[in-house]
């Protein structure tokens, strides 16, 4: 019998204790894009929402997460900007628009700021259990379009001075997905605290159809032949007090940084080193468009927090091997 209820310290073990029960007691079936196994009915539930990185090789995919979550905070739709971080959204695409990007419906649904909404609602009444931010909506299966959002709704709850929150999806791929999903919705929900100036408690992900797509198989049992990963990093916590100033300054140098001007790091001379720390990431993935090693070098140098250490590693490590294969000779 499948256990719908599945619990871990790390987006590393949900993943892989929800992969060992879609194993060995999902179901095949067929929808639109393509065959897969899938849990229907299940609860993830993660108690340290900061270790909301997978540490693995095969899913540690900071940069995209970092990117998706840009794309939120942004307020648009528009496939130029994430395709940027991630070109296969390109497939899923109506025009230049993927239209059920989330940050429009975050901050801009039916005239609607959801995020500001919900934040003054709990600012008013700590103990609401009315704090929901709708993202599926009901006119989005009248016509087909390329993309609708998986996620329904999220829920926030203060309770005992923190920010618990709970996401319901309609659908959920534990292996590509899962790990975008569970980096911005955390994110989201320790801005939404610190805006509160509450703390950070658990976050639940509820699935209706929780899934693994055949075509996958290989790359899934790649990560569960990792092994399992450490647990003591995390992300650093984000600094106490109203976050959205930052956030603002964040935004403008990703936008300096996606297209392709120089940027000028005295910008970040007015930044918390957390969201710093947060901007030279975005300049790692700038550079490792271009297999720039030695500028990359130079902004490892300066982050201030280790957990990001392995992944700008692992970019090098690929930009290394890419050179390789431009100059086999050297």
């Amino acid at each position: 019998m499948a256990n719908s209820y599945i619990c871990g310290q790390t987006l590393d073990d949900i993943m892989r204790f929800a992969i060992e029960e879609i194993q060995s007691n999902g179901e095949w079936i067929t929808p639109s894009k393509g065959r897969c196994k899938e849990l229907m009915g299940v609860i993830l539930e993660i108690t340290n929402p900061r270790a909301r990185l997978s540490r693995s090789e095969t899913r540690g995919k900071l940069f995209s997460c970092l990117g998706a979550l840009c794309w939120y905070l942004a307020g648009t739709n528009k496939l130029e900007f994430i395709s940027y971080y991630i070109p296969e959204y390109k497939n899923y695409a109506d025009g230049d628009e993927v239209f059920g990007g989330y940050g429009p419906r975050f901050f801009a649904w039916k005239g609607l700021n959801q995020v500001v909404n919900v934040t003054n609602l709990l600012r008013r009444k700590a103990e609401s259990r009315k704090a929901i931010i709708q993202l599926f909506d009901a006119t989005d299966i009248i016509e087909d379009h390329g993309d609708i959002p998986c996620t329904c709704a999220m829920q926030f709850m203060i309770r005992l001075n923190s920010l618990h929150m709970i996401t319901y999806m309609r659908s959920n791929d534990v292996f590509w997905g899962l790990p975008h999903d569970i980096f911005t919705f955390t994110m989201l929900q320790e801005i939404m605290a610190r805006s509160l100036g509450v703390e950070l408690g658990t976050y639940k992900h509820i699935v209706g159809s929780l899934h693994i797509y055949e075509k996958n198989t290989n790359l899934v049992q790649q990560f569960l032949n990792e092994g399992w990963q450490s647990t003591e990093m995390s992300m650093p916590t984000m600094p106490v007090g109203d976050p959205w100033s930052a956030i603002h300054s964040f935004l403008d140098a990703e936008t300096i940084i996606r297209s392709g001007n120089l940027f000028d790091d005295s910008m970040l001379e007015s930044l918390d080193v957390y969201w710093a720390d947060l901007v030279r990431l975005l300049q790692v993935f700038n550079y490792s468009k271009y297999n720039d090693n030695d500028n990359i070098q130079k902004i490892k140098q300066k982050m201030a927090s280790p957990t990001y250490r392995p992944f700008i590693d692992k970019k090098l490590g690929e930009n290394q091997r890419n050179r390789k294969r431009i100059y086999p000779i050297q």
